[in-house]
């Protein structure tokens, strides 16, 4: 018998994987949630699977999301990452990733991106109870609010349908349908 997914998962194994095993997980790991929000951002206007596609390309082409190396790329990288057929090559993605690496260790000089995001939904994963993609929004107040607080803090590529995706994809919110498997189970993740 197998087992119920999300309606956007479908069948290719590289999602089934993403979808079984990483979406909807609780992230907390500020490097960690930093790398996919980034990834969030190359993703907009293009599907999720190109950037799972490519996402070992990104690690190798930011070395490895290493904040502070990322923080410290110039011009010279940026046309590197242009010429880097593995990525998505956009200059307003690649310089957001860059100035969204400076941003984040600031935060990390202070509180921390993690413990910040985590602030938001006061340490817990908000639990929707969606029967159908339908009911899904696209976005929401709080990512609304925590789009405008990214960007007063130098973040782009951060509006609140990208941020609400990345709070899907980090367990920030768990958006697995109630007939999904993975509902119940990514709900007992939670710390």
């Amino acid at each position: 018998m197998s087992e119920t997914r999300c309606d956007w998962c479908g069948s290719l194994p590289i999602y089934v994987n993403y979808h079984d095993e990483e979406w909807g997980v609780p992230e907390y790991d500020s490097r960690a949630l930093w790398e996919k929000l980034v990834l969030d951002g190359f993703q907009a206007g293009l599907s999720w699977l190109t950037i799972l596609k490519k996402r070992e390309a990104f690690r190798a082409a930011f070395a490895g999301f290493d904040p502070e190396k990322v923080a410290s790329f110039g011009e010279a990288d940026v046309q590197r990452l242009l010429g880097d057929a593995g990525i998505i090559r956009h200059r307003g993605k690649i310089e957001a990733a860059i100035t969204g690496a400076q941003a984040w260790l600031e935060l990390e000089e202070g509180k921390g991106f993690a413990p910040m995001m985590w602030d938001y939904v006061d340490g817990r994963p908000l639990v929707n109870r969606f029967e159908t993609m339908a009911e899904v929004p696209p976005s929401s107040y709080l990512s609304l609010k925590i789009s405008k607080d990214l960007k007063k803090l130098g973040f782009k590529f951060c509006g609140p349908t990208i941020v609400y995706a990345w709070m899907e994809a980090t367990g920030l919110i768990n958006d697995h349908l109630i007939t999904c498997h993975r509902h119940e189970a990514v709900k007992k993740l939670a710390r």
